[in-house]
């Protein structure tokens, strides 16, 4: 296994306590997605993890117009994206919080001077950027090296497809073997694992009673080990770098 330079951090419930404040901000929107196409359902924060956990939101409007047969044009499909990204910001200013123990292990890391550190996520750069600057994780993951399928790509997708991964490593000057990437959800696992990079999964922003269940689906999509706690990620990576 070629030697390992690069570490590439999903955000969302990863690094920053993020996806419940924004599933709540992004319910409304995708909520007068459906009032506007005579749709009945409505969701509620916890209902959109449950249908489309990992995704940004242009992926959930491409998957709810095709639960649902809507027909979405392209320009409404930019109005929602802006809306939604604007009141999930916000948001996350005011009461976003780091992953529990994540901090001092991005310390450590820092501090050896050992590997690259970056961020590879779904959701939109400027999102990205400000969840990371309200918990004071800017000082790790400066703007260029914070990936993000929404804006990062000259066509914008999201995970699970691998291309922000694939357009991470290239941007970075690294091959997909000589990095490891830390994921949370199937999506995100199988991004990284489609892109050929070997993954930590982490399950310690679920609730205890749903930690095993998400243990055996990250290990099942294709991540090497999978933690609950951030403490476990020295001992996690090692395990990865013996392979």
């Amino acid at each position: 296994m070629p030697k390992i330079t690069h570490i590439l951090f999903d955000c969302d419930n990863t690094l920053v306590l993020s996806e419940d404040l924004a599933f709540e901000a992004c319910a409304e929107v995708a909520n007068e997605v459906l009032a506007a196409n005579n749709i009945p359902d409505r969701y509620t924060g916890p209902g959109l993890i449950t249908d489309f956990v990992g995704m940004n939101f242009r992926g959930m409007l491409k998957a709810l117009a095709t639960k649902f047969a809507l027909k979405i044009s392209p320009e409404d499909e930019e109005r929602y994206v802006k809306r939604e990204e604007d009141q999930v910001i916000a948001t996350l200013l005011k009461k976003a919080e780091p992953c529990v123990n994540c901090d001092p292990e991005l310390e450590k890391l820092a501090a050896s001077k050992k590997y690259g550190l970056a961020v590879v996520s779904s959701s939109a750069k400027r999102r990205v950027l400000a969840s990371v600057k309200k918990v004071g994780q800017d000082k790790f993951f400066p703007e260029s090296v914070v990936f993000s399928a929404a804006t990062s790509l000259d066509k914008p997708t999201s995970k699970p497809d691998p291309a922000i991964y694939l357009h991470a490593c290239e941007v970075l000057g690294k091959q997909p073997g000589e990095c490891v990437a830390v994921e949370d959800s199937k999506s995100g696992t199988l991004s990284a694992v489609r892109a050929g990079i070997p993954t930590i999964g982490y399950v310690g922003s679920y609730p205890e009673e749903k930690q095993e269940e998400m243990r055996k689906l990250l290990l099942e999509t294709g991540a090497k080990v999978v933690m609950k706690d951030w403490k476990e990620f020295e001992g996690m990576l090692a395990k990865i770098e013996a392979l």
